[in-house]
Formats: C-alpha cells, sequence, structure tokens
C-alpha cells in the first residue's frame, strides 16, 4: 500500500518567485527546454548556440544570481533552493570565465546531439504537435550555424576540443544526416496519432525540413573534418583545475580526486572479488569469464531483437512497479506508468527522461541500440531496468515533478546534478539486491558487472584526466582507458568503445554515479546510526525524495541536520 499524501501546499515565496521567473528565461533562451519539461508553448524553435546567445544567457545569470542573494530566505525549502540555485548559477560563471562553451563538443552531451535529441520528446498526437515539429525542423540549420560560430571562436581563441571528439562526431554527424537517416525517419509515415489528416502544406514543410535539417548535418560533420579537427587538441586529458570543476558540476559537491581515485581501486577490487564469489554459484571452479560464458550459452536468458527487448524491459518494469509499489516504498498513481522505448539513435547510451510536468507525458526509459547488435542477455540488462526505472530514475525524479504542493517548478524540473541522480540509481540497484530481487546468481552478477563497470570508470576518468600513473606503469591515457575497460566489463565491445569515449569528452560525469551511490549510502548509515532502533528506511526514502534534485552537500546537510 502506498502513501499518497502530501503536505500542505506552501504559500509561494520570493525566492519561489525568482526561481519560476529564472524558469521562464531559461525557456525564453532555449525554447528546447520547453519541451523536456513539456511545457506548452515555445516549442518550435532552438536557443542562440552563437557566442552572441551564450553572452544574452551569461548576463540572465549574473542577474538572477544577484537577486537571489539578496532574497530572504523564509523557510527549510528556501533555504535549499537558495543553496542550490546560487551554486549552480556561480558554476555557470565558473564555467564561463573557463571557456568551457568555446569547447563543448563531445559524442553524448553537447549541443550536437541535444539539437537532434529533443524531437525524441516532442508529441506527435495532433496536427498542432506536427506542425511544432516541421517548425523545429526548419530551424536546426540556424541553430548549427550558431553552434559552428562558437566552435570557430573556440578555434580563434585556442579553446578546442580535443581531437578524438571532434572525430567521433564527425562520424555522428554523417549518420544522422544520411539519406535514410534520423530525419527522414521522422517524417516518414509520421501522422497525427489521433486519426486527424495533416494538411498537404504541412507534409511538404515536414519533408523539406527533413531534407534541410539532414543537410545541415551532413554539412556540420564536413566542417567539423575540415576545419575544427586541424585545430583540435591532440590530447585527452582536461587537466586537474578543470577537472575539479566539471566534477563540482555533477555531484554538487567538492571531493579530494586523488582519494577518490584510491577508493575507486580499492572499489573495483571489491567487485571483482564479489563477482568471483558469484561465478562460484554459477559453476564450481567457475572464473567470472567461464561464468559469463555459461550464462550467455544458456537460452533462456537471451532475447533476439530489439521489438524483444522493448517487452521484456516493460514486463520486468511493472512488475518491480507493482511489487514495490505494495510493499517498500511509496509509488504514487502518477507514477505507475513507465514506459519502455527503443531510442531512435544508435550510439549506445540507456537513459531516462522525465515525465511532463503535468504526467501527460509520462517518463520513459531509452534503449539506444549500436549498429548490429540484436542479441541481448537478461542477466546482464535485469539491474539496468532497476536504475532506469523503479526504484531508480522513475521515482525519484517522478516524485520530484509529483511534489507541485511544496517545490517551484526549478526544483521540481531543473534541479540537482548527476552525482544526486546516479548516485540514486544505483544506490536502487543495490537496494533491489538487498531486498531479494537479484538472488538469481545470473541477475546479480549482472549487478555487480555494472558495478564494476562503474568503479573502473571512476579510476579511468580521474586517472586519464589527471594523467595519473597507470597500475601496471607509465600513464593514463586513451588507448590503456580502453583496455582497462575491456578487462572489467562484460559488454558488447561497441558499447565499451562508445563508454570510454564518453569518459574521454564528458570530464567528471561518468565517476559521480558511484561517488553518489557512495554519498547516499554513507547518509543513510548516519541516519541509521543517529535514529538507531526508530530508524525507518521508508521514511528515509520518502523524506530524501520529496527534496527533488539537489546536490550532494546539500542532501548531506539536510538528511543529517
Amino acid at each position: 500500500m502506498s502513501d499518497q499524501t502530501s503536505p500542505s501546499p506552501r504559500v509561494p515565496t520570493p525566492i519561489d518567485d525568482i526561481a519560476e521567473r529564472w524558469v521562464d528565461t531559461t525557456i525564453d533562451l532555449d525554447p528546447t527546454v520547453a519541451t523536456w519539461i513539456g511545457r506548452p508553448g515555445r516549442t518550435g524553435g532552438y536557443g542562440d548556440l552563437s557566442p552572441e546567445g551564450h553572452e544574452r544567457r551569461v548576463e540572465a545569470v549574473r542577474s538572477v544570481a544577484a537577486e537571489l542573494a539578496a532574497a530572504p530566505v523564509l523557510d527549510d525549502v528556501d533555504r535549499v533552493t537558495q543553496r542550490d540555485l546560487g551554486g549552480e548559477l556561480a558554476l555557470d560563471l565558473e564555467s564561463h570565465e573557463a571557456g568551457f562553451h568555446l569547447r563543448d563538443l563531445n559524442v553524448i552531451a553537447s549541443p550536437v546531439q541535444q539539437v537532434r535529441e529533443v524531437f525524441d520528446l516532442m508529441p506527435t498526437v495532433s496536427v498542432t504537435d506536427w506542425s511544432d515539429i516541421a517548425s523545429r525542423l526548419s530551424a536546426v540549420p540556424s541553430a548549427l550555424e550558431g553552434y559552428v560560430a562558437t566552435l570557430r571562436a573556440g578555434v580563434a581563441a585556442d579553446v578546442v576540443p580535443a581531437r578524438r571528439q571532434v572525430e567521433r562526431v564527425a562520424e555522428q554527424c554523417r549518420r544522422i544526416g544520411a539519406r535514410g537517416g534520423f530525419f527522414a525517419e521522422l517524417v516518414d509515415g509520421g501522422r497525427p496519432t489521433d486519426g486527424t489528416a495533416p494538411p498537404a502544406a504541412l507534409e511538404r514543410d515536414l519533408a523539406r525540413g527533413a531534407v534541410r535539417a539532414a543537410e545541415a548535418y551532413l554539412a556540420l560533420g564536413a566542417l567539423l573534418t575540415e576545419e575544427i579537427l586541424p585545430a583540435a587538441g591532440s590530447g585527452d586529458a582536461v587537466g586537474r583545475d578543470s577537472y575539479s570543476l566539471h566534477s563540482r558540476r555533477f555531484l554538487g559537491a567538492t571531493v579530494d580526486a586523488d582519494e577518490t581515485y584510491e577508493w575507486g581501486l580499492d572499489e573495483l577490487a571489491r567487485m571483482t572479488a564479489e563477482q568471483e564469489a558469484v561465478a562460484q554459484r554459477i559453476e564450481p571452479g567457475a572464473s567470472v569469464r567461464r561464468a559469463v560464458e555459461v550464462l550467455d550459452a544458456d537460452p533462456a536468458r537471451r532475447l533476439e531483437g530489439t521489438e524483444a527487448l522493448r517487452r521484456w524491459m516493460q514486463r520486468l518494469s511493472d512488475r518491480a512497479v507493482d511489487e514495490l509499489g505494495r510493499s517498500h516504498f511509496d509509488i504514487p498513481d502518477e507514477l505507475r506508468t513507465l514506459e519502455c522505448r527503443i531510442a531512435p539513435t544508435k550510439d549506445g547510451g540507456i537513459y531516462y527522461t522525465g515525465p511532463s510536468d503535468d504526467f501527460s507525458r509520462p517518463g520513459r526509459m531509452w534503449w539506444s541500440v549500436p549498429e548490429g547488435v540484436t542479441r541481448f542477455d537478461t542477466w546482464r540488462e535485469t539491474t539496468t531496468v532497476y536504475h532506469e526505472g523503479v526504484p531508480g530514475h522513475h521515482l525519484q525524479l517522478g516524485q520530484a515533478v509529483r511534489n507541485r504542493s511544496q517545490l517551484n517548478t526549478w526544483r521540481r524540473q531543473l534541479a540537482g546534478t548527476s552525482g544526486h541522480a546516479e548516485g540514486w540509481a544505483l544506490y536502487a540497484e543495490r537496494l533491489m539486491d538487498e531486498l531479494g530481487y537479484l538472488d538469481d546468481p545470473g541477475d546479480r552478477l549482472g549487478m555487480l558487472d555494472g558495478q564494476r563497470m562503474r568503479a573502473a570508470r571512476v579510476v579511468v576518468d580521474i586517472g586519464v584526466h589527471l594523467e595519473k600513473p597507470f597500475p601496471v606503469g607509465g600513464t593514463w591515457n586513451a588507448e590503456n582507458a580502453l583496455a582497462f575497460m575491456r578487462e572489467n566489463v562484460n559488454m558488447d565491445d561497441a558499447f565499451v568503445v562508445f563508454e570510454v569515449d564518453r569518459y574521454l569528452g564528458w570530464p567528471g560525469q561518468a565517476p559521480s554515479y558511484k561517488i553518489g551511490q557512495r554519498i547516499w549510502e554513507e547518509i543513510r548509515e548516519r541516519r541509521r546510526a543517529l535514529e538507531g532502533e526508530s530508524f525507518d528506511v521508508r521514511r528515509f526514502h520518502r523524506e530524501a525524495l520529496r527534496l527533488g534534485g539537489v546536490g550532494l552537500d546539500t542532501l548531506r546537510s539536510e538528511m543529517l541536520g
């Protein structure tokens, strides 16, 4: 039985008003944010990705930061909002001074991907929805032109992305812009799902927009190869100062990178030892590698084709929502719908997108399957469904969206850090193990494989970007990082290659998962020690999730007092 009660609504405060206006300003500056949070209105265009557009955003950041700092704090909710929004704005200004926007190009989370990914969340029910899609398609070329202007400004200032990232992203552009690629698939056969026939003029606009958007991506890929690549940096490491700033952005906390690196090595050894113990349950005397072979050979643990993968994900997710909502978590009715989908891209990522503010668009779990990958092993992926769904991201992020009686829109929809969100998702995986959902030795080995991967990438990410000594001699670099991950991860090699490229181009993000889990678990155990026999883990989860997304330092102070 779920507890779906909510505290009495708060009266909005001056700080709430500032936060709400900041959401409005953010949407004015970047209309794709409206699509991400499901707000109707300016959903047919893009923000200005040029240097001038960036300067306008920086000025807005300075203005709201000053207003927020001067505002009175009237309650605990205000205190968290002022601390976390103020911290995020300060990091925005530090990142601007460091010129991060001038080299904002990587394989997973830069404007190249974001311009395309927003289409995944655009509704397709009505003629109006498809008109918005046509409008946004027509805006793709100008959005990418603004982005190119920023990259060129970076070249002029000698603030450039790494060569490896430029090469990989140029390949992505060619795939996106290919004949029959993403944009063609988007509009071919795309019709309003309410049954309304689109006007002929709209169909022409969609077709024309798809062609021009694809051409813009092909042109961007060519420009990256011909103009940006010759100026790109030869190394992958960003250095200690830049890394520290990236890490604070993703954690909402400051950690000692050197201590964390050593902890990562210890955690990796611990995960390896746990895997070796579970391997003995799968086959007496088996190594981890042999246990993987046994599991991979089991037809009962195998899925063929992406549709079979999607159906399996949906069944497992629905079961988790049903059972956990009756036993271990408060799962409101609005969060009992979670859609599992195959992403339209083929880049190798697995991710979650939250519900719209009114829940008309549910939370969704996406699987971006690399080209040529058609077989999937359930023992590897069971824990992933719990990570992305319930009790992972869907429960965590959906609870924040639902808590509108206490939290302003910024707190519900835009606040938070990777360390908080991804740390919770890894914490949720371990929790499912504690609750008995991973008692099957294959599923448990899969969970440990994922945890081992997350520990390995703490070591890889910090090691490469700080150019620390490699464990067996030399210095960390892209080549030994890939070999290290191949040794520690049981995944299709296409996934492993993409993962390493991601770490190299998005410093500080990948370690935030395992570091976040570490901090979540430390907070729970300290809370247990403080409360003794009165400690109630269900109450602990309820209180933590009702905060919404926050930095990890804020989470610690709010949950421990």
